[in-house]
């Protein structure tokens, strides 16, 4: 079992972060026929029934006190909702290799937060990881407007506020969920983090969600289905597999992976990749690197 687990782990991690890496390009396609909150919402409208199904099917206790109400909201919103209203809408606004670099931040605002709240000291490594991976999203969102005038109120500049405030959502989600994860089953809470935060897309969606499903494409649920299945439930139920059986730290780096796949398939799908933002890109996942390796 050791010699499986030594070859079929990072198998496992190298095909999440494909399956991830995926989802770029699919929300940057699929957000020409669908609003990207609508495309959010309908994620899990499909994924959160199956994750239902499966924490049922493994008769875990589903209890949660009703205290961890407020922390469960905060997990619903900025692991689900926010996260992903603000990762659609910026992709929709960039493109997939500039919005698969960005949320690569959201290990550097990790390491903020966790300094901040959970009191962990800041390494000369991490200070670097750090300093580079700003340094690196500065040269990808300018790489990106140097053929045009700079203005704040231009779309790309926006998306890229967008893409960052979603890593900022991720931060918040695992260091909110910290805490949870270490007194709950994991699964039960990823569950319930589905289930509010679909809610909560709601009242983003009500107005216009019924003429959506009626008007969606063939093409339009293949990308519905594909968000929701391979990267919902498969990528989350192979993410926590995963964690079961190696470190976090050494799981965390086949995140990694995803940017460089999502430039190579942007690259052989007519993506222009200019050589300021490769370097960009190269100092933001080397930082997150640095930042990883400290921890």
């Amino acid at each position: 079992m050791k010699m499986n687990n030594k070859f079929l782990l990072p198998l496992l991690l190298t095909l999440i972060s494909l399956t991830w890496a995926g989802s770029f390009i699919v929300v940057e396609i699929a957000t020409n026929e669908i609003s990207p909150i609508d495309l959010g919402f309908l994620r899990f409208l499909v994924a959160t029934p199956i994750m239902i199904l499966f924490l049922l099917i493994q008769k875990k206790n589903i209890h949660i006190p009703l205290k961890e109400l407020p922390s469960l909201a905060i997990l619903g919103l900025t692991g689900v909702t926010l996260l992903y209203f603000f990762q659609f809408i910026g992709i929709d606004r960039t493109n997939a290799p500039t919005a698969s670099v960005l949320i690569n931040t959201n290990v550097i605002f990790i390491a903020l937060l966790s300094a901040l709240f959970l009191k962990e000291t800041f390494t000369t490594k991490k200070i670097t990881g750090i300093s580079l991976s700003f340094l690196g999203v500065i040269i990808v969102i300018f790489s990106n407007l140097s053929q045009e005038k700079f203005t704040l109120d231009n779309i790309f500049f926006i998306g890229c506020i967008f893409i960052i405030l979603s890593a900022f959502c991720w931060a918040v989600y695992s260091i909110v969920g910290k805490r949870l994860l270490v007194k709950y089953d994991t699964f039960t809470i990823i569950t319930y983090a589905f289930i509010l935060g679909t809610l909560f897309y709601i009242p983003f969606v009500i107005s216009d969600i019924i003429p959506t499903i009626q008007n969606v494409s063939f093409n339009g649920w293949m990308a519905v289905f594909y968000l929701a299945l391979l990267c919902s439930v498969f990528g989350y139920i192979g993410w926590y597999y995963a964690l079961k059986k190696t470190d976090a730290s050494k799981a965390a780096v086949f995140l990694n992976l995803i940017p460089l796949f999502t430039i190579t398939m942007s690259f052989f799908l007519g993506e222009t990749l200019t050589m300021p933002f490769l370097l960009g890109a190269i100092l933001i996942i080397y930082g997150v690197y640095l930042t990883q390796k400290a921890n």
